[in-house]
């Protein structure tokens, strides 16, 4: 029998770990005195430590570690855990492959340019979005503005406060000058109605817009009158970093553009790999 700090240093872990294993239930010590409480183990109890740091050498977590370990595991269930974990260490790699990726795009970058560029694009997921919108074709750019005025306004004189900032989405599949397939969205509460009309023909309804698992974002300060900057700078980060356009864009109007304040938009990209 050893006491705990010559079994620490056997097995090289420290008397900590050994202690928190015992607490969790992974290793208890072969014997505790019971007039003095010191911890004493066996070496019949190395081969269950080598195993616990085995298994935590593979990433498991100590419950996890402890599942594994429990004599009712059926071969099934370790062979599921395992392969569980394989898969997790593949999603891993093919995440810091994608950030390697992404350093070796912003050193090109920078090495081309001279500096750190003035905007920067972040990947994000979005959750689902309850919204009120509107699907229209618009004849030119400057209609998008007067269609979310004339939306806002028949919301306002609802009562009806949207719970996140307007924005619009859009449908086309390629850059058009004119005939703009475009969606105003507001988010709405769910207690919202499903339908709000704007006039004898339109309206404004309810709907769900789906999440979306990546999405490339960057952020415009300024005129709106200066958006095309900011679309070829996101348009450049998404070839260099080896993605695909994978749905419809969308503009966040976070804060009106003034004399006073300039305006501060979101602009997203859903995106995929090839």
């Amino acid at each position: 029998m050893f006491k705990i700090g010559d079994f620490s240093q056997l097995c090289r872990v420290p008397v900590s770990a050994l202690r928190y294993y015992a607490d969790t239930g992974l290793l208890a010590p072969a014997h505790i005195d019971s007039f003095t409480g010191y911890r004493y183990y066996s070496l019949d109890q190395l081969p269950r430590l080598n195993r616990i740091l085995a298994l935590k050498d593979l990433g498991f977590s100590l419950e996890q570690v402890k599942q594994l370990l429990a004599d009712d595991l059926s071969f099934e269930q370790l062979q599921g855990m395992l392969m569980l974990r394989q898969a997790e260490i593949e999603r891993q790699i093919e995440d810091e492959q994608a950030r390697l990726a992404r350093v070796a795009a912003r050193l090109n970058q920078i090495a081309q340019e001279g500096k750190m560029p003035e905007q920067e694009v972040i990947l994000k997921t979005l959750d689902p979005l309850r919204v009120m919108s509107i699907r229209e074709i618009v004849p030119t750019g400057e209609h998008v503005g007067l269609l979310l005025g004339q939306s806002a306004g028949v919301l306002i004189g609802q009562g009806i406060q949207p719970t996140g900032a307007p924005f619009t989405i859009y449908h086309d599949t390629e850059f058009n000058d004119t005939n703009l397939d475009i969606e105003i969205a507001f988010p709405v509460a769910a207690s919202s109605p499903a339908e709000i009309p704007i006039d004898e023909t339109r309206a404004l309804r309810v709907q769900t817009l789906p999440a979306i698992a990546q999405a490339a974002s960057i952020v415009h300060t300024g005129s709106y009158d200066t958006f095309e900057q900011t679309y070829a700078v996101i348009g450049q980060w998404i070839e260099a970093n080896g993605y695909q356009i994978d749905g419809p864009i969308r503009e966040i109007y976070l804060r009106p553009h003034s004399d006073q304040e300039p305006g501060i938009s979101e602009i997203q990209f859903p995106v995929k790999k090839p």
